[in-house]
């Protein structure tokens, strides 16, 4: 049973989950948008949304925080600098999830995850 187990598996040990995670969540961050399958951008979707919610705050704490996650100290810049002041006056919701219908190999449903302008 899986009383009070959170979040998905996605056919992946632990380790290889957290690093395809971070790994999202760098190119989302890096390119804006990304191409991948609905089950990775609902579990990368938090992630993104926290590690903004950081950028917004801003503080030293909040920078080593996301530089823990992320582990690219130029594109935490790139959050802290360009990202997350975009969002000053939002209260959440900085990603949006655009569905596009089966993948043609293997049928998996495919999303867009961008940013919302």
């Amino acid at each position: 049973m899986r009383h009070l187990k959170k979040g998905r598996k996605l056919g992946t040990d632990a380790s290889h989950r957290k690093a395809m995670l971070r790994s999202l969540a760098t190119a989302v961050f890096t390119n804006e948008r990304i191409k991948t399958t609905e089950a990775k951008a609902k579990e990368v979707r938090p992630l993104v949304e926290k590690i903004i919610t950081w950028g917004k705050r801003g503080d030293v704490h909040s920078r080593r925080l996301a530089l823990a996650e992320l582990s690219d100290r130029e594109l935490v810049h790139k959050v802290f600098d360009d990202i997350a002041p975009r969002y000053e006056s939002r209260e959440g919701g900085y990603t949006r999830i655009l569905k596009l219908g089966p993948r043609k190999g293997d049928a998996a449903p495919m999303v867009i995850l961008e940013l919302v302008d």
